[in-house]
């Protein structure tokens, strides 16, 4: 189950994410988080582009800017707002996935890129991608 902290009954702050081990000739990662139980179809919390190859994690609460120290840059969400924005669901128990992708190149997205952009941008590039599912209910 996800903390409350990182929903809209909480903080509504970015969760820490971490990896390990990506493929030979990775030089970006990407990263979607998205609900597919939304009633309106998949709603999507969070897109993040050009996270550098060296990255092992992104840490908790990044700014919502749409670009970030580390030279990653972020997207617009469903909320039509730049940066993460937590789960918060009308009714029941939602599924949140966070897929990260090694890619083989950097992305030159411009601002507000949402993830229908980004996943065209990245086609042909990813060299593997990893998931993880997050549980959330409001009390």
């Amino acid at each position: 189950m996800i903390p409350s902290k990182y929903t809209c009954d909480g903080e509504g702050i970015s969760p820490p994410l971490h990896w390990s081990d990506p493929p030979a000739g990775t030089q970006s990662f990407a990263l979607v988080s998205d609900d597919p139980d939304a009633p309106v179809g998949t709603w999507v919390h969070w897109v993040v582009w050009n996270i550098p190859a060296t990255a092992r994690a992104l840490d908790e609460n990044l700014a919502k800017k749409e670009s970030l120290p580390s030279g990653a840059n972020q997207g617009t969400n469903d909320f039509r707002r730049i940066g993460y924005g937590g789960p918060c669901p009308p009714s029941g128990t939602h599924r949140y996935f966070f897929k990260l992708y090694a890619l083989d190149t950097t992305l030159s997205l411009p601002p507000h890129t949402t993830k229908s952009v980004l996943d065209k941008a990245m086609r042909g590039h990813i060299l593997a991608q990893a998931e993880l599912m997050g549980k959330y209910r409001r009390q």
